[in-house]
């Protein structure tokens, strides 16, 4: 007997060889196959989204918990961070009169910016929603170019008008004011380059949300006899708050934490948070305390984008409720 046959008789004689010799051919493959179909399709969303995740792990969540943990330490006066955690930081910052005033000016700076970011982008955002083409194109040309330069060079162009020989005084005493206002180094001046830095981000987000209304919406409130006014006031403002969160978000946010703006215009009469993280990091080396502002600057930013977010959502679902 051939050794062939040999093996031919022992694979006839075995249960489990007969069983396997049964298996159709790429049977494997095929049940890998359903597997991964029934993992893909269960849990697709996780695994797209999982490089994101780790990504934003790895480089946002890490460091944030790092700077909670170090404004927690203590600093003692040779620069040495003592271990164990204390909340003398927090205490600092709301016991000085001088922090707390920065936190204020902050709050205020970040609000009035956003409020003239609103006022002024919904004329801008209703003509690129509603103008004709030309136009629309130009407008946000208009806005959007800025973009393009740095914003260290805006912030420099912005001293270069305001101070007291720059193009605004230059204006004034044309009109005839005999001495103008010196806004170099105030608030108003940190205030008016915030506004033109981030203007767009409400005009983009706001044109969207008016471009999605329907016409006829708009059609309907003016042949039942409302006026230009009222037909902004209670159709296309009230659509438009989705987009109008989003953006002032944004701007909100951008504004508590700058730090190039309102160093250039600012200096030290008008500094905000970002000024003085960058002072007790980089001048004083006290870290325990700037991690106590970062964080103190993150969770304002958090929590007031949140409140609003709920408070436009809400006001929004109601004046929808209402309309149906």
């Amino acid at each position: 007997m051939s050794r062939a046959d040999i093996i031919d008789v022992t694979a006839s004689s075995s249960p489990d060889l007969r069983a396997a010799r049964e298996i159709p051919e790429g049977w494997i493959s095929r049940l890998a196959g359903k597997a991964w179909s029934l993992l893909s399709g269960r849990y697709t969303g996780y695994l797209l989204v999982a490089p994101t995740v780790l990504f934003l792990a790895a480089w946002f969540l890490w460091p944030v918990l790092t700077m909670v943990y170090l404004s927690l330490t203590a600093h003692s006066v040779d620069g040495v961070m003592v271990e164990g955690f204390t909340l003398e930081n927090y205490i600092r910052l709301f016991s000085s009169d001088l922090y707390f005033r920065i936190l204020m000016r902050t709050i205020r700076i970040a609000l009035m910016t956003s409020l003239f970011a609103a006022l002024f982008a919904y004329p801008l955002a209703i003509t690129i929603a509603r103008g004709g083409p030309t136009l629309a194109r130009l407008v946000t040309i208009t806005i959007l170019a800025p973009l393009l330069v740095n914003v260290v060079v805006r912030s420099y162009g912005w001293q270069t008008i305001l101070n007291k020989t720059g193009a605004l005084a230059w204006v004034l005493k044309l009109l005839g004011v005999s001495n103008p206002p010196v806004l170099l180094y105030t608030e108003w001046a940190v205030l008016i380059a915030c506004v033109h830095v981030y203007l767009p981000f409400v005009v983009m987000p706001l044109a969207g949300a008016i471009g999605r209304i329907d016409r006829t919406v708009e059609e309907a409130a003016r042949v039942a006899g409302a006026t230009r006014f009222s037909v902004f006031l209670r159709v296309i403002f009230p659509l438009s708050l989705p987009g109008l969160a989003v953006g002032v978000s944004l701007v909100f946010s951008l504004s508590a934490a700058a730090y190039v703006t309102p160093q250039i215009l600012g200096g030290n009469f008008s500094p905000l948070l970002g000024t003085l993280i960058e002072q007790q990091i980089l001048t004083l080396n006290d870290w325990p305390f700037g991690a106590a502002i970062s964080t103190l600057l993150i969770a304002m930013v958090l929590a007031s984008n949140l409140i609003f977010l709920k408070l436009v959502s809400r006001r929004f679902a109601r004046w929808t409720a209402g309309a149906r």
